[in-house]
């Protein structure tokens, strides 16, 4: 079975066993994390989300991704600036679909 969750202002489509990254989740590692705004699972759409579905998971890891440069520049005013920026995630598990 499929689903379609809804967390950290975005959607993800999963199903039993993916590994997801996600915006980071207030929860230790190793915790379980329950998602209860499901939009889809299986053929069920929600209307905006489907009651009584959930979607649990585990929490493998906390992290950064990788850096991402920010460069600012304006042409002969001798303006030149540079920032580095790493976005935090969690790693997740989905474990169980409940519909």
């Amino acid at each position: 079975m499929k689903a379609v969750i809804e967390t950290g202002g975005k959607q993800y489509y999963v199903e039993e066993g993916s590994i997801l990254y996600t915006e980071k989740l207030n929860a230790d590692a190793d915790s379980k994390v329950t998602f209860e705004n499901v939009l889809m699972i299986g053929s069920t759409l929600g209307n905006p989300y489907v009651k009584g579905a959930k979607v649990e998971a585990k929490v493998l890891k906390h992290g950064k991704g990788k850096k991402v440069k920010v460069y600012k520049y304006k042409q002969k005013k001798k303006y030149r600036r540079t920032q580095g920026h790493r976005q935090p995630y969690t790693k997740l598990e989905i474990t169980k679909l409940v519909a």
